[in-house]
């Protein structure tokens, strides 16, 4: 019996051949249980439909792919990928399956631009967080939320990755962190700054003694903390600091707290005048990135963000700098 979550039954004239592309997906490593979810839904579809042959219809598929007047763009476009795959699926074994167009899945330009925290603000954000206060009913509350954000600033964490984080995954003799799993299901070693893993060190004995599995960062009932207690405890500290915020879907996101991580860290690099060639690699490797293209957003922010350092970055590092595309 394995770890992943159990094949659901299908019922369409797809039935096995939707368990075969499961099962396929879970011997590659992939969880897949979200879209098991959503392929039992298609197959509830198919069948309504009175589909009772291995075949994936044009007709069938476009009725399927429309948009929901309720669901967002991006939710659509993750529908219609997931189809494509299928298709691409039963097309190799040699089943008839409509493979709608890739333009479909195309991304929409996002007027979203994070909000890149000001030093000033991250110093007075982690020192909010270092300021709240014992609760009698969460009694290490204290000492983990703080910790949670100092090493969401100071590593460029996904908040995923942090709530995840096993006592066992945590070197602080060799201030190195194994973040298993990540996005992409990766696996990949995070270096502490000395004084980020001396930090870690103190909190770590203020916590005693505990299991190799337990949670690094544990919530009052022993396990690991939910994101989004995070992230309201993040408002929170937003408000004492008097950083406003521009609403839902407007940030500054607990999120921009990594975006903040790496154009700082952009920031500094560029006044050292070290070789962005060599480090930019370096730094989608410590972030996680699938590519080195994902980092050089970055350099956008950071150049925008930081007037002194344009024009000498450009001169320099122009050539892997994104240019702005014009509205």
């Amino acid at each position: 019996m394995n770890n992943h979550t159990p094949t659901l039954a299908f019922h369409s004239g797809l039935a096995p051949w939707l368990e075969k592309f499961i099962a396929e997906k879970h011997v590659c490593g992939y969880k897949y249980a979200t879209e098991a979810k959503e392929l039992r839904r298609l197959d509830r579809f198919l069948s309504h439909q009175g589909l009772e042959t291995a075949v994936l219809p044009r007709t069938l598929v476009e009725s399927w792919i429309t948009k929901d007047p309720n669901e967002s763009s991006r939710t659509q476009r993750t529908r219609i990928g997931l189809v494509r795959r299928l298709a691409t699926f039963l097309l190799l074994q040699g089943c008839p399956a409509y493979l709608a167009p890739a333009r479909l899945t195309a991304k929409e330009p996002s007027p979203f631009v994070p909000h890149i925290f000001r030093l000033e603000e991250i110093q007075k954000l982690l020192a909010a967080a270092d300021a709240i206060p014992v609760n009698p009913r969460s009694p290490w509350r204290h000492l983990v939320l703080p910790a949670i954000f100092h090493v969401l600033y100071g590593c460029g964490l996904r908040v995923g990755e942090v709530v995840a984080l096993r006592v066992g995954a945590v070197d602080l003799l060799a201030g190195v962190l194994t973040i298993r799993q990540g996005k992409f299901r990766k696996d990949r070693l995070v270096p502490l700054t000395p004084c980020l893993c001396q930090r870690l060190r103190s909190y770590a004995d203020s916590m005693g003694t505990r299991s190799a599995d337990g949670p690094f960062f544990p919530a009052p009932h022993a396990g690991s903390y939910h994101r989004l207690t995070i992230y309201h405890a993040f408002r929170q500290l937003l408000w004492k600091c008097r950083i406003p915020h521009g609403g839902r879907g407007r940030g500054p996101r607990l999120h921009d707290l990594r975006h903040t991580f790496a154009v700082h860290r952009l920031a500094k690099w560029y006044r050292e005048g070290a070789d962005l060639n060599a480090l930019l690699p370096v730094l989608a490797t410590y972030l996680g990135h699938q590519s080195v293209t994902e980092t050089q957003l970055y350099l956008r922010l950071t150049a925008d963000l930081f007037p002194d350092l344009s024009a000498r970055s450009e001169a320099a590092f122009g050539h892997v700098i994104p240019r702005r595309i014009a509205p």
